[in-house]
């Protein structure tokens, strides 16, 4: 699940906040629908993850925001 602060980014702005969404795609996969990818953000104090734009990625359902 994407849990709390996901997004929607229009024009290069965050225009509003998005509910949770669940999804069941292998990491593995989705390295292989890598289309573009940002410099590394700090995800913890210990994890920096980049920013990905990835292709035909699947959602199962989505949750409300806690």
């Amino acid at each position: 699940m994407t849990r709390d602060g996901t997004f929607l980014i229009e024009n290069g702005k965050v225009t509003k906040p998005l509910k949770t969404f669940r999804f069941l795609e292998s990491p593995f996969f989705v390295f292989n629908k890598i289309d573009a990818f940002g410099p590394a953000v700090r995800a913890t104090e210990k994890v920096a993850v980049p920013r990905l734009k990835v292709h035909d990625f699947e959602f199962t359902s989505l949750t409300d925001a806690i």
